[in-house]
């Protein structure tokens, strides 16, 4: 522990070296100048200072401005004034996108021609106060796309003027028909407006919002997938390979079908008698050509197709057909197997009822193994009557599965015939019309 004495010392260091601090400061104090003392007035022709009102601009400081001076009107109050002869602008570019303009603020010449602004610059050495007369401007700025050239700008008005007067000695001297040219160049003038860039940012949005809209081609393959038709290969290069009755029908319900009575009666040279003008016509032809029993299966499945769609009813419904009761269908259609009966019915109704969908699929499929079983060229006129539909149905639905018709001359008669050909031709969606 330090003694009393040493504390007293140090107390009275402390004390002294406080006591210096204040005299040096009051020193320092004293020596600055009491009095400020204001030198000559200067008033400069070439670069003054500038006083500029922003105007609710908000500037960077790193915008650089170049200089102008244009020389006044002699007539002008700024000389009478005794203002500088020189008018200053002041012009910057740097910015990306705005240009910024001082112009000299004349307000103040015409409200009071008295009133100058000055700037005030302190040298702390000699204590004086140099005054130097600025330019107040105003500054404004200006979007760099939105500006017109003017020469561009007196261009086309002259031009319009010139066409204005033209028009005008025409309509009071010239011929009807240069009246009526007149009158038609006025009613469809279109104006040529450059795109600015408010257009291209629409033309942005637009681009983005329909990048991943559908192309007229995917819109044609979406309603081909959705067309009631029977299943089919539209890649074949074959026109047997596009509609394979095994895939359409299935092979465990085709080769379910009886034909072997049907092969006995043609072979004994007996009638064949069923309730289908188009497949008794064909029966004997088919049971004799190669490959007759997998024909007579196709056959005699579009035989039970054909008597399913002649047993429908009107339905409850508008545009809908009732089917009978099981009972009922295996009665009709005899000797058909259940499992033939079930297949019909299941692929052309949906809870006993046929809706349009239905009725489409029925057609089409009928097309399609009428045009098997006659070599893709089938006169219409038979399965048009088994159908009970008019000629112009019966086309559609034909057209429906890819397939050209034709009308032909037949002992003195124009009947219609159904070519199924590669490539096949279905129908084009219809796109509306762009409105002008």
């Amino acid at each position: 522990m330090g003694s009393l004495s040493d504390k007293k010392r140090k107390s009275a260091e402390d004390t002294t070296s406080k006591t210096k601090k204040t005299k040096s400061d009051s020193e320092k104090f004293s020596k600055s100048p009491k009095f400020i003392n204001v030198g000559a007035v200067k008033r400069p022709q070439y670069a003054p200072p500038v006083v500029a009102a922003t105007s609710g601009l908000a500037l960077s400081s790193s915008i650089q401005f170049q200089a102008y001076a244009t020389p006044a009107d002699k007539t002008s109050k700024r000389k009478k004034n005794g203002a500088p002869a020189q008018e200053l602008l002041l012009h910057s570019a740097n910015h990306r996108t705005m240009d910024y303009t001082a112009r000299e603020d004349r307000t103040g010449d015409s409200s009071d021609p008295y009133l100058k602004h000055y700037i005030g610059i302190f040298n702390p050495k000699t204590a004086e106060v140099e005054i130097v007369e600025a330019r107040k401007t105003v500054l404004r700025g200006t979007v760099r796309s939105q500006k017109a050239v003017d020469e561009a700008m007196e261009e086309k008005n002259q031009k319009q003027q010139m066409m204005a007067m033209r028009n005008e000695l025409g309509e009071a001297f010239g011929t009807k028909k240069a009246k009526k040219a007149i009158r038609d160049v006025t009613e469809n003038a279109i104006t040529t407006q450059k795109v600015g860039q408010s257009e291209l940012v629409m033309m942005d949005a637009i681009k983005t919002a329909t990048k991943d809209m559908s192309t007229k081609e995917d819109l044609q393959a979406a309603v081909d997938n959705a067309r009631p038709v029977p299943r089919g290969n539209f890649e074949a290069r074959d026109i047997a390979d596009v509609y394979v009755p095994a895939q359409i029908i299935g092979s465990e319900v085709l080769n379910a079908i009886p034909v072997m009575d049907w092969q006995d009666s043609v072979k004994n040279l007996e009638d064949i008698q069923v309730p289908s003008r188009f497949v008794a016509k064909r029966v004997s032809n088919v049971a004799s050509s190669d490959d007759a029993v997998h024909r007579l299966r196709v056959l005699r499945y579009l035989l039970f197709v054909i008597i399913f769609w002649n047993a429908t009813s009107q339905g409850r419904e508008r545009g809908t057909r009732s089917i009978g009761k099981r009972d009922k269908l295996r009665e009709v259609m005899a000797p058909a197997p259940e499992i033939v009966i079930e297949n019909i019915r299941r692929k052309f109704s949906d809870g006993g009822v046929m809706r349009k969908t239905h009725v489409d699929l029925l057609m089409t499929h009928c097309c399609a193994f009428a045009a098997i079983i006659d070599g893709f060229r089938v006169n219409t006129i038979d399965l048009r009557e088994d159908l009970k539909l008019e000629q112009k149905q019966l086309n559609q639905y034909f057209i429906e599965i890819g397939a050209r018709v034709k009308q032909q001359k037949v002992a003195d008669k124009m009947e219609n015939f159904a070519v199924l050909q590669l490539p096949l031709l279905f129908p084009k969606i219809r796109l509306p019309a762009r409105k002008r």
